[in-house]
C-alpha cells in the first residue's frame, strides 16, 4: 500500500515538472503592445520612450507591436518616436488599426514589419504648413526611413508630396492614401490581420503572454492637457472661474475652478515637454498685473503688461503657434459667451444674490436719497459755531449743519433758514 502511494506521488511530481519545463521551453516569450492613438504630441513620445525602456530590460521580450490609430500630429514628436523604434534591439511590428495618416505614416514604416487591419487606411502625410522647405525636409525623412526598412520610398513620398506621380498608382496633384487591400497588392504591408494573435500566427512567432504597455498618471495628464481640443476648454474654464471669483465675496467655487483649470493646463503641458515652470511663472505675473490694474482707475501699463504676459505664457505652453492661436481665440470667445449668459440669466436665479446686490432702496420702504429739511424753511436759530460760511446752528435744541449765503456770521448771532438746496440748509443773518 505504501509503495503504491509512493509511486503515485512520484508520477504526479514527474508530470508537474515535465509540464513546467515544457511550458518554459515552448512558451517562454513575451509580446508587448504599445498603442499609439490620437494626436501625436511630446506626451506620446514620453509614453513610448518610458515603455520601450522597460521592455528592453525584459530578456524574454520577443517583439513589440505598435498599434497605430492616428490622424497625425507634431512632426518633431513623430521623428523622435521613429528614432526610438529604429534604434531598439527588439523586433518591431506596426499594426495599423483603422488609420495611419500624416505623421502616423512615419511611425508605421519605422517598424520591421507592417500589419494592417481590414478596412484601414494609410497615407495623406502632407505637412501643414506645406512650404517648400518644410515639405522637402519631411519627404527626405520619410524616404530615409523607407530606404532603411526596405520599403518603396516613392510610394511613401507620394503620400506626402502631391507633385509626385506614380503610373498606375497615383496621378500628379493628389496625395496617396492606401486602403488595406491596396497596400497589400502593392506589397506595402506585410500582413493583413484583425488582431494580435493573427499577426503573431502569420509570423510563426511563439509567445506565452501579450502584455499591454502601461500608462502612468503623469502621461495621462500630459496627453489630456496638451490635446488641441482640451487646451482651449481648460483656459476658458480658468478665465471664467477667475472672473466669477472677482464678483463673488470671499473665495469660492469660481476661484477653485480657475486654479484647477490653469494647474491642469500648465502642469499637463510641462509634463508633455511643451514648456517649463518659467512659463507658469510668466502667467502668474500676468494675472498679478491684471489684478493690480483692476484697482487702478483707467487702463495703463499694468493692464497691458498683464495681457502681454498671459499671451506669451500661452504661446510658450502650446505645442505649436497654431495651437496657441486656436487656444487663445476659442477660450476668449467661450469666456465672453459664458459671461453674457451669466449676466443675462443669473438675475432670475435666487443664488445670484450672492454675487450681485439686488436690494432696492424704494421710497415706499422708507429709503430716501437725503433727509427732507423743508420743514425748517423760515425758522430761526442761534449760531453755535462761526459760519465761514459753513457751521452749526441750534433750533429748539436741535443742531443742524448749515451754510451762509457767503458772508461770515459770528457765534450767538441769530439766523433765519431761507431755503433748502438738496441736502444743504442755507441761512441768512437777522439784523
Amino acid at each position: 500500500m505504501i509503495r503504491k502511494k509512493i509511486c503515485c506521488l512520484g508520477i504526479l511530481i514527474f508530470t508537474l515538472l515535465f509540464s513546467i519545463v515544457a511550458n518554459a521551453n515552448v512558451n517562454g516569450e513575451n509580446v508587448y503592445v504599445i498603442p499609439i492613438k490620437g494626436e501625436i504630441t511630446p506626451a506620446v513620445y514620453q509614453y513610448v520612450e518610458h515603455n520601450l525602456s522597460i521592455i528592453e530590460k525584459d530578456p524574454k521580450a520577443a517583439t513589440v507591436i505598435f498599434e497605430i490609430d492616428t490622424y497625425g500630429g507634431r512632426i518633431d514628436s513623430a521623428e523622435k518616436i521613429s528614432q526610438l523604434i529604429l534604434n531598439t534591439n527588439i523586433p518591431t511590428i506596426s499594426f495599423v488599426n483603422t488609420k495611419a495618416e500624416s505623421a502616423g505614416v512615419l511611425l508605421t514604416i519605422s517598424s520591421d514589419t507592417i500589419a494592417m487591419a481590414p478596412s484601414s487606411t494609410i497615407g495623406s502625410a502632407e505637412t501643414i504648413p506645406n512650404t517648400e522647405k518644410i515639405l522637402s525636409t519631411w519627404v527626405s525623412i520619410l524616404r530615409s526611413v523607407a530606404q532603411e526598412k526596405g520599403r518603396d520610398e516613392d510610394i511613401v513620398a507620394a503620400m506626402a508630396d502631391q507633385s509626385i506621380a506614380i503610373p498606375g498608382i497615383i496621378e500628379r496633384g493628389r496625395l496617396l492614401n492606401l486602403t488595406t487591400l491596396e497596400a497589400k497588392s502593392l506589397g506595402f504591408t506585410d500582413i493583413v490581420a484583425s488582431d494580435y494573435h493573427q499577426i503573431l500566427s502569420s509570423l510563426s512567432l511563439p509567445y506565452s503572454n501579450i502584455i499591454m504597455a502601461e500608462t502612468t498618471n503623469s502621461i495621462h495628464l500630459a496627453k489630456f492637457a496638451s490635446n488641441v481640443y482640451i487646451a482651449p476648454l481648460l483656459l476658458a474654464a480658468g478665465f471664467i472661474g477667475l472672473l466669477v471669483e472677482i464678483f463673488m465675496p470671499g473665495f469660492g467655487i469660481g476661484g477653485t475652478v480657475s486654479l484647477v483649470s490653469f494647474a491642469l493646463y500648465f502642469g499637463g503641458n510641462i509634463l508633455a515637454g511643451n514648456t517649463s515652470l518659467i512659463t507658469a511663472f510668466i502667467f502668474l505675473v500676468g494675472i498679478l498685473l491684471l489684478g493690480i490694474e483692476a484697482f487702478i482707475p483707467g487702463f495703463g501699463v499694468a493692464g497691458v503688461g498683464g495681457i502681454v504676459c498671459v499671451a506669451i505664457s500661452i504661446f510658450l505652453a502650446s505645442s505649436s503657434v497654431t495651437t496657441a492661436i486656436i487656444s487663445i481665440f476659442v477660450s476668449l470667445i467661450l469666456t465672453i459667451v459664458v459671461l453674457v449668459l451669466i449676466f443675462k440669466y443669473a438675475p432670475k436665479n435666487k443664488h445670484f444674490n450672492r454675487i450681485v446686490l439686488n436690494t432696492k432702496l424704494d421710497k415706499e420702504k422708507g429709503y430716501t436719497s437725503f433727509v427732507d429739511y423743508s420743514k425748517y424753511i423760515g425758522q430761526t436759530g442761534i449760531v453755535t459755531t462761526p459760519l465761514r460760511p459753513s457751521g452749526t446752528i441750534s433750533i429748539d435744541g436741535e443742531l443742524l449743519d448749515v451754510v451762509s449765503e457767503g458772508q461770515f456770521i459770528e457765534k450767538e448771532d441769530l439766523v433765519k433758514i431761507s431755503r433748502i438746496e438738496g441736502s444743504r440748509i442755507v441761512v441768512q443773518k437777522i439784523n
